[in-house]
């Protein structure tokens, strides 16, 4: 049987309130640690990929591009296209911050930062995500990258943010989904056809920094 402990969700009941000023301070950790941190790109990716594939030197690229156009880059912190694009936003001479998350068995921060923030829950590594990125860009990815991509939808989508650019990196990789979205949740009314218009779709590391540049006023 595996451990419950590990669900801090389930931990949290009127005998274990304690844990509610623990949550706090997360809270106020994060806005402290995340303070220094100008106008930001947050990046998403796939933590499997390995630094010798291509999609691992693009996200290279795209990070130094954006850095070059006066953004901080934001990442989850961890391997893979987290690591690129920190690597190229620090390669850039730009500010790389990770927010790094706690897991059971999971990998450990990369070498590649120069603010990080250690979270132990998802929702205020979330919250620190959305507060202080000013665009988004979902390189390919699994779960982690399609729950990011997800909750900044839906918050845009019910004007619980201000909107901002996000940007889908790979026609070949997303074009299944949106097609799907075109398909399936356009047809049965379950989004409007102009809810597609929240993302765009790019292939080339210079024209997505570009982009977003023209879409965020500094």
């Amino acid at each position: 049987m595996s451990n419950g402990r590990q669900y801090l969700i389930d931990s949290l009941s009127m005998q274990e309130s304690w844990r509610l000023f623990r949550i706090m301070a997360e809270i106020v950790d994060g806005f402290e640690e995340m303070s220094e941190v100008g106008t930001a790109v947050s990046i998403f990716g796939s933590a499997r990929t390995s630094p010798d594939e291509e999609i691992y030197k693009t996200t290279c690229e795209l990070a130094g591009h954006l850095v070059k156009a006066g953004f901080d880059i934001i990442t989850g912190g961890g391997p893979g296209l987290m690591e690129a694009a920190n690597k190229g936003a620090q390669e850039a001479g730009g500010r790389s911050i990770g927010l790094h998350i706690e897991l059971p068995f999971e990998q450990k921060s990369n070498d590649y930062l120069d603010i990080k923030a250690k979270f132990r829950y998802f929702f205020i590594r979330k919250v620190m995500f959305v507060k202080y990125a000013t665009a988004y860009v979902a390189m390919p990815g699994g779960f982690g990258t399609l729950d990011e991509l997800s909750e900044a939808l839906v918050l845009i989508q019910t004007r619980r943010i201000k909107p901002f650019p996000i940007v889908l990196y790979g026609s070949e990789f997303w074009g299944g989904l949106l097609g799907w979205f075109k398909t399936q949740l356009i047809k049965d009314r379950c989004i409007s056809p102009e809810n597609l218009e929240l993302m765009h779709v790019s292939d080339d590391p210079e024209e997505a920094a570009a982009y977003i540049r023209k879409h965020v006023v500094f």
